[in-house]
Formats: structure tokens, C-alpha cells, sequence
């Protein structure tokens, strides 16, 4: 199971980094809101991998049939591998060089709400949250909570469906219906 687990987790973690690293470069042109699309299009590819894995593991398995309880863990276990890539790469970016992530993200942001009609102490307040979220990012504890928080949704999803899929009896096993 560990070599199934790291093998799909690092192919998956793999691509969420490549698509990460060359969206990043685009990141200006594209926008925050475009951004979120291409970023999270890019791990719903990448998580597919789960469905993979865990068809791979349940191959290895005498008669061929997974429980939906270990087809779970297997794919929260490929998700965990890659999403930790992900972590990796961004915390490597964001401390490694001089990112201006954060003022272009409060920058938008506080452009959102002027645009939404925002009172200037509303601003204000937003500014002032603002400021405080940058302070917190500075730590890389919580840098990496809040980066592993982006693919979690994605990565539940595709494990939960993967294991619900991949858990059923094959055709040839099911009982037939009692009339």
C-alpha cells in the first residue's frame, strides 16, 4: 500500500506543483478570480490520480474487492502526499524569494469592496484586517495550515467518491434480486 500511496501522492503532488508553479507565472494576467478556476480545474485533475490509486490498490487485494472504510484511507492518504507537494512548493516560493502575494491580494481585495460601494471606514476596518492576516501569514505554521486548507475540499471529494465508486461488489459477486 506504501508504494501505491507515494507513487500516485507524488505523480499527483507533481502536477499540482507544475500546474501551480505555471499558472504563478501567469497570475497577473489571469487574475484572482480566473486564478481560483485554473488553480482548482488544475486539482481536480490532478486528484483523479485518487481514483487511480485506489483501483491500483484494490487490484492487489485477494479477490480484487475493497472496503469503502480502507478505499477512504487510501485516497486520503494520496490526497495528504500531494497536497503536502503543494504546501511545499508554495512555502518554498513565498519565503524562498520575494513574493508580493500579499499586497496584491489586499490590494484586490480592498478594491473589491471599493467597487461594492464600501463606506470609507468600512475600508478601514478591512484594511486593518488585512493588516493582521499578513502578520499571521509571516509564520510558517500557519502559512502552511491555511495553503493546506485550499486543495482539502477537493481532495475529501475526490477520495469520498473514489472510495464509494471503487468499494462496490464487481457484477459477477452481486446476489441476484429476489423477486
Amino acid at each position: 500500500m506504501r508504494k501505491i500511496v507515494l507513487t500516485y501522492g507524488l505523480i499527483s503532488g507533481g502536477i499540482l506543483a507544475a500546474t501551480f508553479l505555471v499558472s504563478l507565472q501567469f497570475h497577473d494576467a489571469i487574475g484572482f478570480e480566473n486564478g481560483m478556476v485554473v488553480g482548482y480545474t488544475s486539482m481536480v485533475l490532478a486528484f483523479l490520480l485518487i481514483y487511480f490509486g485506489v483501483r491500483s490498490y484494490r487490484e492487489t487485494l485477494p479477490g480484487g474487492r475493497v472496503g469503502f472504510g480502507k478505499a477512504l484511507g487510501v485516497g486520503l492518504l494520496i490526497a495528504f502526499v500531494a497536497s503536502c507537494c503543494y504546501v511545499a512548493t508554495w512555502e518554498a516560493i513565498y519565503f524562498g524569494t520575494k513574493s508580493d502575494y500579499i499586497e496584491k491580494y489586499q490590494a484586490h481585495m480592498l478594491e473589491k469592496e471599493r467597487k461594492a460601494g464600501a463606506t470609507p471606514e468600512a475600508l478601514a476596518a478591512k484594511q486593518a484586517e488585512m493588516d493582521k492576516f499578513e502578520e499571521m501569514y509571516k509564520n510558517p505554521l500557519i502559512n502552511s495550515a491555511i495553503t493546506f486548507m485550499e486543495p482539502l475540499p477537493v481532495a475529501l471529494i475526490m477520495a469520498l467518491v473514489s472510495a464509494g465508486l471503487l468499494s462496490r461488489k464487481k457484477k459477477e459477486e452481486r446476489e441476484p434480486a429476489v423477486a
